[in-house]
């Protein structure tokens, strides 16, 4: 199956890009940096360092070494054209080689966001399982991406748990989505990690999840 069949199938009528926490009705939104200070030791800054400890341990929480899922990962491109090279640049650092190529590829033609015109958006997407890829450095990758540090990762990735159907976006370092199909699914989590929920979006979570 597909990732796009998948999604179909369990997650119906969801639009996979940002804010996905508000286009579907049961998921969490965690905070990941607070209080930004003014050091600039990067990267080894309180603030990064809190943002890459949250969002690794989030996903370990959600993920076991065994479940298989599917890494998605959107390029847009506004015209410019994407490389071979550049593709392969997304997951070749993090993943087993051996599975790059199983890499599955789609061009998705989207308007802009309050804007004329057209661009598209180029779809990269794995199966396989948490243990086959580097998790840790693509996360902080993510991370470091509006800190200009490197390695850096500007495209919106998603993981795609397909044991436990949910859905794993870090948006930025400043927070992170968890879909599920169902509440249950992400109860325990809910409850382990409270504290990191966003405060802003509490209410409609505790509403969510209880």
């Amino acid at each position: 199956m597909q990732h796009h069949e998948y999604l179909q199938a369990k997650f119906p009528r969801l639009e996979l890009r940002p804010p996905l926490f508000y286009r579907w009705s049961n998921g969490i939104r965690f905070e990941l940096g607070i209080a930004l200070n003014n050091e600039i030791d990067f990267p080894n800054n309180s603030y990064i360092q809190r943002c890459y400890q949250k969002a690794i341990t989030l996903f370990q929480a959600l993920h076991a070494l065994a479940d298989q899922i599917v890494i998605v990962d959107d390029v847009d491109d506004y015209g410019h054209g994407i490389s071979i090279k550049r593709r392969l640049e997304n997951f070749s650092p993090y993943i087993q080689k051996s599975l790059l190529f199983k890499l599955k590829h789609n061009s998705i033609l989207l308007s802009k966001d309050g804007e004329e015109g057209m661009y598209q958006k180029h779809r990269f997407s794995l199966k396989c399982r948490t243990s086959n890829f580097a998790y840790i450095p693509l996360i902080k990758a993510i991370c470091n991406h509006d800190f200009g540090l490197s390695p850096s990762n500007s495209n919106r990735v998603y993981f795609i748990n397909v044991n436990k159907n949910t859905i794993f976006h870090i948006y930025d370092d400043r927070g992170c989505d968890l879909l599920a199909t169902v509440p249950e699914t992400i109860k325990k989590i809910y409850l382990g990690y409270n504290d990191w929920i966003l405060d802003y979006d509490r209410t409609k979570i505790d509403k969510i999840v209880n």
